[in-house]
């Protein structure tokens, strides 16, 4: 279950990277603010969960071998 956590926190990392790299994109091209907002948004709740996946491994590793 640890090796899920590792490798579901490693696919959403991914993802925020990626989404980080089209908000990057979309401002030097001068996209409207609305888009900017939206990436903002979607990159703060996948860095949240992120963290959540990365918490959960954590607690897993020391506990869930008792």
């Amino acid at each position: 279950m640890g090796a899920l956590f590792k490798i579901v926190a490693m696919i959403v990392m991914a993802a925020v990277l990626v989404v980080l790299i089209l908000g990057f994109r979309s401002m030097l091209r001068g996209d409207s603010g609305e888009r900017s907002n939206k990436l903002m948004q979607l990159r703060i709740v996948l860095q949240g969960v992120a963290v959540l996946l990365i918490v959960l491994t954590i607690v897993y590793s020391q506990y869930g071998h008792s």
